[in-house]
């Protein structure tokens, strides 16, 4: 199971990637091949609504690093996005790169296109200083219905809160819990 980790945070050495890298272990534990990818390295620019990805081979136009995720995501069984909460909501850099997934992976309404998209799997992480898990979570709730509309196999959203009160890697409680989400996805068992 091949199992790609992002890392959507301006901060490469951040509490984002430290929550992403420690569920990709996780899953690397259960035999997964993982990658982790840091939007912080990335040049990606904004989606130009061009609708270039209507026409041709039905890609993204714009060749920026978009085009190398893309590329990753085909050949990957599961993703983890994970990204920080700004202004209650995912960051600019989060913003940017799940606009860019409009040229693949948007409803066409198609039964090739829903059959090509359907069964990525994604996990969902956010990460917040406010200690109210449930601070943000009509946001929370509309981003998986999103992704769920993108014809992705969400299979969980996970909510990492009170952040303010130090880094993750110090919080000893973390280190077991993201392992076991990276568990869980490659041996699918998940909390119904």
């Amino acid at each position: 199971m091949k199992i790609i980790g992002f890392s959507a945070s301006p901060r490469k050495e951040g509490n984002t990637a430290w929550i992403i890298n420690k569920i990709l272990e996780g899953a690397k534990e259960q035999g997964a091949e993982t990658r982790s990818w840091y939007f912080s390295d990335l040049d990606i620019k904004p989606c130009q609504s061009c609708y270039g990805c209507k026409q041709g081979e039905l890609r993204c136009i714009i060749k920026d690093d978009m085009q190398k995720l893309y590329d990753a995501m085909e050949h990957a069984d599961a993703l983890v996005l994970g990204s920080p909460t700004y202004m209650g909501q995912m960051s600019a850099q989060a913003k940017i790169f799940t606009d860019r997934l409009f040229a693949q992976y948007h409803p066409r309404f198609s039964p090739q296109f829903k059959e090509q998209n359907a069964g990525k799997k994604l996990v969902l992480v956010f990460n917040q200083g406010n200690p109210d898990a449930g601070m943000f979570q009509p946001y929370y709730d509309y981003t998986q219905k999103m992704f769920q509309l993108l014809e992705f196999d969400v299979k969980g959203v996970h909510v990492v809160a009170g952040m303010r009160n130090g880094p993750a890697h110090e919080r000893k409680d973390l280190h077991t819990v993201m392992k076991e989400i990276g568990s869980a996805l490659v041996l699918e068992r998940f909390p119904e």
